[in-house]
């Protein structure tokens, strides 16, 4: 039996209007053969979980680029959570301090990836987290 493509929606949650980076990832794991959601800009965390529901997708790529991720981040987290997606893996990138990294993994964010990391990089993390968590379960 064939599986599905791995579903993963990239989210720009706040204010931040920079999304370049956010669509050159959704286009690297859309070429990787990944299906991508994108959800454009200024979405709330509540809008997220919301979509990464009907959407029905395996992993949420946040990016963030003003500074608020230590604030959004984990409130992505936690309306995930209370949507019951706690199986979905959380990714993060853009703009983030070394600093900020472990207080974001606490809060549930699985792995943060910063500037000039390589897409081949967020693409092979993916898979092999999904793959991980598929033979565990």
């Amino acid at each position: 039996m064939q599986q599905r493509p791995i579903r993963v929606l990239i989210a720009k949650p706040g204010l931040d209007g920079h999304d370049r980076g956010a669509k050159v990832v959704a286009r690297a794991l859309r070429d990787a053969g990944m299906e991508v959601i994108y959800t454009g800009l200024r979405q709330t965390p509540a809008q997220i979980a919301a979509t990464a529901l009907q959407e029905d997708v395996d992993v949420v790529g946040l990016s963030s680029l003003s500074g608020a991720h230590r604030t959004l981040f984990p409130r992505v987290v936690e309306s995930l959570r209370e949507k019951g997606l706690e199986d979905v893996l959380v990714i993060g990138g853009g703009i983030i301090p070394a600093g900020d990294i472990p207080a974001l993994k606490a809060a549930g964010v699985a792995e943060v990836f910063g500037p000039g990391t390589p897409t081949s990089r967020v693409v092979e993390y993916i898979r092999t987290e999904l793959e991980k968590r598929r033979k565990a379960s």
